[in-house]
Parts: structure tokens; C-alpha cells; sequence
């Protein structure tokens, strides 16, 4: 069996698509088989945001990078909102700068879902972006918290000081309020996960972002066959997908 030929990552709405190719001697074909294991995955890039947030008043400043291991080259920023359908930065929107984008002047209609993706096609992460006109945001991950990981919100106007008490709901319910506009929630677990919002008394409300708790591995169910359109006869395809 010689290296991987040909390896595929596709991520859409939180499921990984896993495509290899492996090419083998020609001597020792194998019609089909089916086996399972269990492997842990990684993004080949990540998307980052500047401020770490996934809230933002309208006019704020937004930088979004796609970061790599090795090299940021050859990422290119998307979005799909409410308002356009999948367009890249420059197009309308944002200041491409390599593999980064800014927004120097957010506004509403910026709202939506940003990713990477490269001229191969594999994607990453992708990040929900809520820009408000009111008085209030809720500064919370934007990437997902590990278990066991301590998690700090911040509740926040867009003209006084952010260090004004404030009260913290948890999908509706309220669940806890703090003198100084700030909760920290110590060694979360996949019950914290969840729907979060916070209020101001006389400001207002901030509008909602969910914050997603991950472990450590991640489970793969894989099938293989020789038989798939993007193979050789003398390739092994393996999918993946959880």
C-alpha cells in the first residue's frame, strides 16, 4: 500500500465529510469491505475574530483571519447572510487582505454565517456573526469551549462603561446577576451549553448567541470500497462521517 493519495475534508453545519483515496498494488484487489474505528479529526484551518466576540454594534471594527498550522495562503474568506446569498469578501462587503478580512464600518446586514475556504475546497469552522443597532451585547465565544475550560461573558453598552450590574439568562431563564457586568461560568461541561443573553437595566437587552461545549475526540464511522467515481480502479475510497 503506497501513502494517501487524495484526502478531502468537506464541513457543513457541524458534520464532517471525510474522502480518502489509498492507492494499492494492483496485485492484491479487494472488491469491498466495511470496518469501523475511531479517530480524531482536525480542521485543516480555523476562522478567528477580532474582537473575540459573536456580538458587535453597528459601526464597530471586525477583522476575521483564517489561520493554518503551517501557512494562512490560499484561504478565502465567505459568508451567507439574510440580506445576499454565499459571497466572498471584496465583494461588496469587507477588505480582503490575504488570507484575512476587515470590516471597518459593521452593520446589520453583515449578520450571518463566516467561514474559510480554500481553492481545494476544504472549510472551517464556521462562526454566526449578530451586528445590533441597540444599546447592548453580549461578548461571549465565538469559537467552541472545551470541557472543563472556565468561560467569561460580558454584558456591555455601546456608550457608558462595562462594568454596569447585569443579569445573565441561559435559554430564557435567568441565571445569575452580577454587580459588575461580567459571569463567569468555571469548568463547563455540556450542560452549560446553550443560549445566552443579558440585560441592562435602562440600556436594554443584547440579543442571543449560543455557545457550543466540545470534548476531546470525536467518533468516525468509516466504509470503504474501491468502487467510487473520484478513485482509480487500484484505489481504496474511505468515508467518514459523525
Amino acid at each position: 500500500m503506497d501513502l494517501i493519495h487524495k484526502a478531502d475534508f468537506f464541513l457543513k453545519q457541524k458534520k464532517y465529510h471525510f474522502n480518502i483515496c489509498i492507492r494499492f498494488d494492483k496485485s492484491k484487489q479487494i472488491n469491498k469491505f466495511i470496518f469501523f474505528f475511531f479517530s480524531l479529526l482536525t480542521l485543516t484551518a480555523r476562522l478567528t475574530v477580532s474582537p473575540s466576540s459573536s456580538q458587535f454594534f453597528k459601526g464597530d471594527f471586525v477583522s476575521l483571519s483564517c489561520e493554518e498550522d503551517d501557512s494562512s495562503a490560499g484561504w478565502t474568506l465567505r459568508r451567507n447572510t439574510s440580506k445576499q446569498n454565499i459571497t466572498q469578501c471584496g465583494d461588496g462587503w469587507g477588505k480582503p487582505a490575504g488570507s484575512s478580512c476587515s470590516i471597518s464600518f459593521i452593520i446589520l446586514s453583515d449578520s450571518g454565517v463566516y467561514w474559510c475556504e480554500s481553492r481545494e475546497g476544504p472549510i472551517s469552522n464556521m462562526v454566526n456573526l449578530t451586528v445590533t443597532g441597540g444599546s447592548v451585547i453580549l461578548q461571549s465565544p465565538v469559537l467552541p469551549v472545551m470541557e472543563g475550560d472556565d468561560v467569561t461573558l460580558l454584558c456591555k453598552t455601546k456608550t457608558t462603561p462595562s462594568n454596569l450590574p447585569a443579569a445573565f439568562y441561559k435559554d430564557g431563564s435567568l441565571i445569575r446577576k452580577q454587580p459588575t457586568g461580567h459571569m463567569t461560568i468555571q469548568h463547563v461541561s455540556r450542560s452549560d451549553e446553550g443560549l445566552y443573553k443579558c440585560d441592562i437595566s435602562g440600556h436594554g437587552e443584547s440579543p442571543s448567541s449560543w455557545i457550543t461545549v466540545t470534548g476531546d475526540t470525536l467518533t468516525c464511522l468509516c466504509f470503504c470500497s474501491f468502487q467510487h467515481s473520484q478513485c482509480d480502479d487500484n484505489l481504496m475510497t474511505v468515508f467518514a462521517l459523525f
